[in-house]
């Protein structure tokens, strides 16, 4: 009898090559964590490295198979200009679910990653049959304007994104400009624009039929607790949970808890 490859044991980082209806080839680069039920893990401004210890938790507790992308653009790779917004973006990721022939796909995403697995539902592929957005971005909310990270250092990054700082992972490269945007932030507004955010957005969400799991760290300071109230209410089927004593990166801060409560609701 074969042994079972170890629960959140790491594939080789594979490239795919995908052609968008805008006609320009994008290279994802993609990580697999193969199990049984596919989990689509979309990480935010912080890159992948923000989803990687999640990923492995999630595959280990639920033996599922949990596939971590790099969006175009992020960590040193390719963009190509065809990518030039967050619904093109979905269109590329549509397509790979379609060339990895994946069915019952749960998203997952986190700020920017929360916002584009929306606009991935909103494509309606039959491939996906739920979203989970964590402190997702990209919706206009009167009164609840979204923090601009561009005019932050990444000290006071952290200081709005963690409920408790010494759970905040130390930046890999401390030197250079500190007060210049990361080459990940801006590769993220490569596809958001300046703003991070799209006005028709919450529109659109109205058109979102399908089971959508809101979760929200009750310290975020980069969007707040009352925006991601609004964000679930412009989801006829989301249902929002705060999550307590984390910041905008609970796969970060607080996993365990994370995962309990994406897992209660049924995304087993």
């Amino acid at each position: 009898m074969s042994m079972p490859v170890p629960a959140g044991t790491l594939r080789p980082a594979r490239t795919r090559t995908l052609h968008v209806e805008s006609g320009g080839p994008a290279e994802i680069t993609l990580q697999d964590r193969d199990r049984t039920r596919p989990f689509l893990l979309l990480h935010g401004g912080g890159g992948p490295a923000t989803m990687a210890g999640f990923a492995d938790l999630l595959a280990e507790r639920t033996h599922s198979r949990v596939l971590l992308p790099t969006h175009p653009g992020f960590g040193g790779t390719p963009k190509p200009d065809a990518l030039n917004h967050v619904t093109a973006l979905a269109r590329a990721y549509v397509t790979l679910l379609d060339q990895l022939d994946l069915q019952d796909v749960t998203l997952v995403g986190n700020s920017f990653g929360g916002w584009l697995a929306a606009e991935i539902a909103l494509l309606r592929s039959p491939r996906v049959s739920g979203a989970v957005i964590i402190d997702g971005i990209g919706i206009v909310v009167e009164g609840q304007p979204l923090t601009d990270v561009t005019s932050l250092t990444p000290a006071q990054v952290r200081a709005h994104s963690f409920h408790d700082l010494n759970k905040a992972p130390v930046p890999p490269n401390a030197g250079g400009n500190g007060n210049a945007p990361s080459p990940d932030v801006r590769a993220l507004i490569g596809y958001t624009g300046p703003t991070m955010s799209d006005p028709t957005l919450a529109g659109r969400l109205g058109d979102l039929h399908l089971p959508v799991h809101v979760l929200w760290g009750e310290s975020d300071r980069i969007v707040t607790p009352a925006y991601g109230r609004a964000y679930a209410a412009a989801i006829p089927m989301a249902t929002f949970t705060l999550l307590p004593r984390t910041g905008h990166l609970p796969q970060l801060e607080t996993p365990e808890e994370l995962l309990g409560a994406l897992l209660d609701l049924g995304h087993r």
